[in-house]
């Protein structure tokens, strides 16, 4: 993996080369070695460890800016790198809104530091994780289900600098785990991502996914209409995480948010707080945003009242405000996004959800997510992979999958109960740290066959 010598040399040599040929030059690399292996039909069906690093230079000449990406690291291609951003600069309309490069002498930059790298992880070997794998298999073959998924591990590196001279250095670790089970007529899903592998209980995870599966065999089918539902964390975070870009100055200013012009009003119900935290410790994020601004604790929502939006530098200039440190790379059309959410929790355990329900659907997780109404934030989906009737207390049956059409607006306001916050990966979204969620007057649109 690149280090962060390494990082540094290449960005000292790009901003050299550009000096006296533009106004500025900002560098970023990226790095990965993220190994994986898949199974599928109870058999390990590939191992692959691919190391991938970039290089990405952002050159402004004259009020207007480029931006290239290459995977030439050697001197000559990284120079080559600078001409070609600084001419593809010149080609371009100025930009209006374009502000200087970062300097790193400006007042509050101080990146507070997080530990997310285990070296244990970036060791971890095919061998590993054939384990991992083989311990996912056995569990199927004693259910008499048929298991599919990855189990990933490795290291990423994100290094920033710029002519002003601004250098941030970020390395951290990840270990993934999904799994699929299937039967004849039912399926159940597990999935976790960590920092640390030792972190990820492979077993644990197949238990569950078969379980699910099992218990979900033989589906019965129910009619559409308003239930309660109880969310898993992966169903919550495939669902709020159409809402996150929401939170930027960017989508307001674009009139795409449904928060336009709401910060400071009450829009979700009292027990719903949502604050983006890179210092949290489920969390997973560089310590800095793509211009090398240090992130700050930006609380978004406060017990239901629509607290702060996040800013990039143009935002934030647009807004007369100061920037939070959640910047994309420039040039962007999305300006900004919170990337190390946490959603507020309670005590509620998912089985007391389920206990005390006289009748409800439990979701493992939806899939296939699309957004109807921006506005009102109206998504649509399906329910896969463990879908359950409760009745009394108890799971009864497996349901045959349904489809939802709901506000996220309208579900935030109608949660009765919250369950104990965990770092949680889904399919729709990033990583994120959100609890269960028990919701009432859930709207399912229609019913399917399977």
């Amino acid at each position: 993996m690149i280090t962060r010598a390494q990082c540094k040399r290449i960005i000292d040599l790009a901003t050299a080369h550009g000096k006296g040929e533009c106004d500025g030059i900002e560098v970023t690399i990226s790095a990965s070695d993220l190994a994986t292996s898949r199974f599928a039909n109870n058999e390990m069906t590939q191992n692959q460890s691919p190391y991938a690093v970039a290089v990405s230079v952002r050159a402004v000449v004259d009020g207007r800016q480029a931006r290239i990406s290459a995977n030439d690291t050697t001197p000559a291609g990284v120079r080559r790198l600078v001409d070609n951003a600084i001419v593809a600069a010149r080609l371009l309309e100025k930009d209006p809104e374009l502000l200087p490069l970062y300097s790193p002498s400006a007042a509050g930059h101080v990146c507070i530091p997080v530990n997310q790298y285990d070296a244990r992880t970036a060791r971890c070997g095919a061998s590993e994780r054939a384990r991992a794998v083989a311990a996912i298999i056995a569990v199927a073959r004693a259910s008499k289900l048929n298991a599919s998924g990855v189990f990933a591990t490795g290291s990423h590196v994100t290094a920033i600098g710029n002519s002003e001279g601004l250098f941030g250095f970020h390395r951290r670790t990840e270990a993934e785990c999904s799994i699929t089970m299937t039967g004849p007529d039912s399926s159940g899903w597990s999935k976790d991502n960590q920092t640390r592998a030792s972190l990820i209980d492979a077993r644990s995870l197949a238990e569950i996914a078969a379980k699910k599966a099992l218990a979900s065999a033989n589906p019965i089918e129910i009619p559409a209409g308003r239930y309660d539902v109880i969310l898993e964390p992966a169903a919550v975070l495939d669902l709020l995480g159409f809402l996150w870009q929401d939170f930027t100055g960017t989508s307001v200013t674009d009139k795409l948010s449904c928060f336009l012009d709401k910060v400071g009003q009450k829009m979700l119900g009292d027990n719903i707080t949502i604050v983006d935290d890179v210092t949290n410790q489920a969390q997973a994020g560089e310590p800095f945003d793509g211009e090398g601004l240090p992130r700050k604790t930006i609380v978004l929502v406060e017990n239901g009242v629509i607290a702060n939006l996040v800013h990039g530098r143009r935002s934030a200039a647009r807004f007369g405000v100061q920037p939070t440190g959640h910047g994309l790379p420039e040039p962007s059309t999305y300006g900004e996004a919170p990337l190390n959410v946490v959603v507020s929790g309670g005590n509620t355990s998912l089985d007391e959800m389920i206990r005390t329900s006289e009748k409800a659907i439990l979701l493992t997780r939806v899939w296939y997510v699309r957004e109807v109404d921006p506005m009102t934030k109206i998504v649509t989906g399906m329910t896969r992979d463990g879908t359950f009737l409760v009745e009394n207390g108890k799971v009864t049956a497996g349901v045959k999958n349904l489809r939802f059409n709901v506000s996220l607006i309208d579900m935030l306001n109608k949660v009765v109960a919250l369950g104990r916050t965990q770092r949680t990966s889904g399919e729709e979204t990033y990583p994120a740290v959100v609890p269960a969620m028990k919701v009432a007057d859930f709207n399912f649109a229609s019913t399917t066959r399977f």
